[in-house]
């Protein structure tokens, strides 16, 4: 459950133990999406009136290309998270950190916070592994595979130094 009743959290904190589904409505065209469920844990609880505090943290699993060789590749998304919810006429709702709760919400919905630090923490250059070697810039050949048929490229730039020997 990742959707808590206002009027609770003000007297109690309320434990966090949900998921966020990839086909929730809450996801917007475009999204890079998780391959599956993400984990929420962490803590809710009041941080005065009508202002609300959430640590915790998401991990989950994304589908990306490796940004060298392009190969579909699965990544890890892991991350602490403490979010701030207030409701939109507070004085520090102008603040980029503080999430805004409509003033007659009865709820405070975690999933549009939650969409928005799945988004942030999805890193952006994926690799299949460390040492990938990637394409061949000339015939596009994966070169994880094994070297390709073409000549070594020559920077133009560098002949001055080769024909003093260096090269």
């Amino acid at each position: 459950m990742l959707s808590f009743d206002r009027s609770s959290l003000e007297t109690k904190a309320a434990r966090v133990d949900g998921r966020l589904a990839a086909d929730d409505p809450v996801w917007q065209a475009g999204d890079l999406r998780p391959a599956g469920d993400i984990a929420v844990t962490g803590r809710l609880s009041s941080a005065g009136e009508d202002r609300f505090y959430f640590s915790g943290r998401l991990a989950g699993e994304a589908d990306e290309e490796c940004r060298r060789c392009l190969t579909p590749t699965r990544v890890s998304v892991t991350e602490e998270l403490h979010l701030l919810f207030a409701d939109a006429n507070d004085e520090e709702s102008d603040e980029s950190d503080v999430y805004l709760l409509e003033p007659r919400a009865t709820t405070v919905d975690l999933r549009p916070a939650l969409r928005e630090q799945w988004l942030l923490a999805v890193p952006g250059f994926a690799l299949c592994r460390e040492d990938c070697k990637g394409l061949c810039p000339k015939c596009g050949a994966d070169l994880n595979l094994g070297p390709c048929q073409c000549e070594p490229a020559i920077d133009p730039r560098w002949a001055a130094l080769r024909e003093k020997g260096g090269g």
